[in-house]
């Protein structure tokens, strides 16, 4: 079967899940390339579609975009499916808003901090920074506040809709709750936990759960 996108990314990159996420909501058919940021041998054709090295890169035919954000909207707005950018001037702010808190504010200690160190490094046979992961909760009980008031405002985040703010969301989400510690700080903001066990049932979370390494 010949496909005409093709994403170019790393399995256990949360930010290639949530272009993933965006493609199975689109109902877009698509193949995957496995890249490795993290190679000392990154291949150069891979490195002329994205001259910063990272993931993911989207190819639609002859066409390539990175940033995670503007494959969002350049999948949404090319193919046809369901509209996950709102247009009403106050959702799309909301919108906007929380796809950026999460890449500003939310990433680094969720992600970065608390999921790989509590749980991605382990998995893989490498030893955790006990720091890194309370220095992750810390840092993420006022990503999680203000994510909370979002959602408990009924713009985005209620659990009914579906925008490109929760498909960037939710992956970073799916991990930091694999954590233990950030399983509990989630529960404390009782909005965001009700979207996030709505949300983490639908098909494309399901679809691309990318699991963890073998040691």
């Amino acid at each position: 079967m010949e496909y005409s996108v093709i994403l170019r990314g790393y399995r256990y990159s949360v930010y290639n899940r949530i272009a993933r996420v965006v493609l199975h909501e689109k109902g877009v058919a698509y193949k995957t390339e496995e890249i490795d940021p993290f190679a000392t041998n990154v291949p150069e054709d891979y490195l002329k579609r994205h001259p910063f090295g990272r993931v993911p890169v989207l190819s639609h035919g002859e066409f390539d975009v990175y940033e995670t954000s503007a494959i969002a909207q350049y999948v949404n707005a090319a193919f046809e499916g369901p509209e996950l950018i709102p247009t009403e001037a106050k959702t799309l702010a909301r919108v906007t808003q929380v796809v950026s808190i999460v890449d500003s504010y939310g990433y680094r200690p969720m992600v970065r901090q608390v999921f790989a160190h509590r749980v991605f490094r382990p998995a893989a046979g490498e030893v955790a920074d006990e720091a890194e992961v309370k220095a992750g909760i810390d840092a993420s009980h006022t990503v999680l506040g203000a994510l909370n008031n979002i959602a408990k405002e009924g713009r985005v985040l209620d659990g009914q809709s579906f925008t490109v703010a929760d498909c960037h969301l939710a992956p970073m989400i799916a991990y930091f709750v694999q954590a233990r510690e950030g399983a509990v700080a989630l529960k404390a903001h009782k909005e965001l936990a009700g979207w996030w066990a709505s949300v983490s049932q639908r098909e494309s979370l399901q679809a691309t759960e990318p699991g963890l390494p073998r040691n």
